[in-house]
């Protein structure tokens, strides 16, 4: 697969292969890494990166430019999110019928991307993009903020996530096969298709107006402006150093040595520390409830 498919393809409705009424998905249970991963409080700090890396596409770029909330409703687009990405692994059943809802809500999402180009969210090639950035995040994460997958491990996750987007309706043959395949097809697409969008130089402006959290008492919302500034600045700080190399070469952000270093500070710290909460902290609470669920 590789980025002329992008050109040529239209629009996909219709089902995955496996994903017929009679044959569909096997819903993650525990014991795989993505049990283990899409729970954790860590999520939060990588989910920004993969973001990134999908809006600098200028189909997916275009399209959250001109159809999402995240200008308006910023942490009720962010909480949505999260909760679909939850049900796709802890939600048994619901998770494919929420692979089913994601396809209508994308269905009528259309227009002209920065190249002058017409794009549809469902085009194949561009809704696989959107999930193959799952992989070169995660594995960074684990890099930085908990442990390094080995090799046999980084083939089991690739699956797990070709077997996601099974469940999402996201066909095979959209997808590279094995990790080996991948990363062609990903230093393709960086190279030929990737650009510093307007979303992505939005989302990496800290400087951006967030307003406070939806619900934030009256003590959040005083000091607030004080609070958001630097917040703003490690946020944008993290997402830029778990993007690739490659991704920040070209999108020309800087990162220097000294960047490196403080991020590998910070994660130490995340590495030590988060092992160390509570069940109830360490874990999202869709994570919460289908973990004590399984131990029952």
């Amino acid at each position: 697969m590789d980025s002329g498919h992008a050109h040529a393809a239209g629009p996909d409705t219709g089902p995955a292969p496996g994903q017929s009424s009679r044959s569909e998905p096997i819903p993650f249970e525990p014991g795989s890494l993505l049990w283990d991963i899409a729970g954790d409080v860590r999520l939060l700090l990588s989910l920004p990166a993969a973001l990134v890396l999908q809006v600098a596409h200028p189909a997916v770029g275009a399209g959250v430019d001109d159809h999402s909330v995240f200008r308006t409703d910023p942490w009720g687009r962010a909480e949505r999110s999260l909760d679909s990405l939850q049900l796709w692994v802890y939600g048994g059943e619901q998770a494919l019928e929420e692979g089913r809802r994601l396809r209508r809500l994308h269905k009528d999402i259309s227009g002209t991307d920065t190249r002058g180009r017409p794009y549809h969210a469902l085009t194949p090639a561009f809704y696989a993009w959107v999930h193959a950035t799952a992989y070169p995040i995660f594995l960074r994460a684990a890099q930085y903020l908990s442990h390094p997958l080995d090799e046999r491990d980084e083939r089991r996750l690739y699956d797990e996530l070709l077997h996601l987007g099974a469940i999402l309706g996201i066909r095979q043959r959209d997808m590279p096969r094995t990790p080996e395949e991948f990363w062609p097809y990903f230093d393709t697409m960086v190279r030929e298709e990737l650009e510093r969008t307007p979303v992505v130089a939005e989302l990496l402006d800290p400087r951006r107006p967030i307003p406070p959290p939806d619900g934030a008492g009256a003590f959040l919302r005083r000091i607030w402006p004080v609070l958001r500034p630097p917040l703003a600045r490690l946020h944008v700080f993290v997402t830029t150093g778990l993007l690739p190399p490659s991704v920040r070469e070209h999108l020309g952000l800087v990162w220097t040595a000294r960047d490196e270093r403080r991020l590998r500070r910070l994660g130490a710290v995340v590495r030590t520390v988060v092992p160390l909460l509570p069940e109830r902290l360490r874990y999202l609470p869709r994570a919460r409830a289908a973990r004590r669920a399984a131990r029952t």
